[in-house]
């Protein structure tokens, strides 16, 4: 079949998306479209699918389809590779990229380091948003070894849990069903963080739509948030993933700044089949 739609495979620290530039030529991508890119035997392989958009008031629009097709409202990983891309192209060192959540102001700080103000938190219980009024920084939530999480909303509703062990959790069996926990009507992501020291966090995190990534942007900046929150951390800290490390600024203002890596690691073309809704 003839090849009908070039794209960039890119990640930030191995959290994988599949780049597709929609400015000049507008894509109207199904969630089983998106799905079946995503598949990582049947299609190219990525956690989310990343469509560039034109905008009138930022450098460009850029929507966000997870693995298995739904929509997401931020992602700080591929802003991130996303603003370097645009960076490029116009030799720009500071531009504004628009989300879902928001407008994201990113720096260009090297060749394959970026900066993204990820904005403020949301801390109310109706903004993460949440089923019933709750206490965001000690939720009633527990599942197997784990318990009493701290939630936020960074574009995406974000519920930490504090650990003393990663290794033996079981990320997989508990991940989904507290993504889908009837407390988050919207479904949540969900980290697992283990405090090694105040600039420090181990992290690993459940993504809503996408499963165990190697690297969540927005779940760092909620595990900085809500480990701060509870007094764990200070107010700046590296969070080391599995497929890299972010280090995360929550400034006296509000703003979440992240700093980390980008890279591109091919480009590839897509044909009609994989895009047919």
């Amino acid at each position: 079949m003839a090849a009908v739609r070039q794209f960039l495979k890119m990640h930030g620290a191995g959290n994988d998306f599949v780049v597709l530039d929609a400015r000049a030529h507008p894509l109207d991508l199904a969630p089983a479209a998106a799905a079946r890119i995503a598949d990582r035997h049947r299609g190219v392989g990525c956690d989310q699918i990343i469509l560039i958009e034109p905008d009138d008031d930022a450098a460009a629009f850029m929507r966000i389809l997870n693995a298995d097709g739904s929509e997401s409202g931020a992602c700080g990983n591929a802003t991130r590779c996303v603003a370097a891309l645009l960076a490029a192209e116009t030799g720009a060192r500071r531009l504004v990229i628009r989300t879902n959540a928001g407008l994201l102001p990113a720096d260009i700080k090297g060749p394959t380091l970026v900066e993204v103000d990820m904005g403020a938190p949301k801390l109310g219980w109706e903004d993460i948003p949440m089923a019933e009024p709750a206490d965001t920084l000690s939720l009633r939530l527990a599942l197997g070894p784990v318990q009493n999480p701290a939630a936020c909303s960074m574009g995406n509703p974000h519920a930490t849990f504090f650990v003393d062990d990663l290794t033996h959790l079981p990320i997989e069996t508990i991940g989904p069903k507290l993504e889908r926990a009837r407390l988050f009507p919207a479904r949540a992501n969900i980290g697992f963080a283990r405090i090694d020291a105040p600039d420090r966090i181990r992290l690993r995190v459940w993504e809503r739509g996408a499963g165990l990534t190697l690297a969540c942007g927005s779940g760092a900046c909620a595990a900085l948030v809500n480990a701060h929150r509870r007094g764990l951390a200070a107010r700046r800290a590296e969070i080391e993933m599995d497929g890299g490390t972010l280090t995360l600024t929550w400034r006296e203002d509000g703003h979440v700044l992240m700093e980390g890596p980008v890279a591109l690691v091919f480009e590839g073309e897509l044909d009609a089949g994989m895009l047919a809704p």
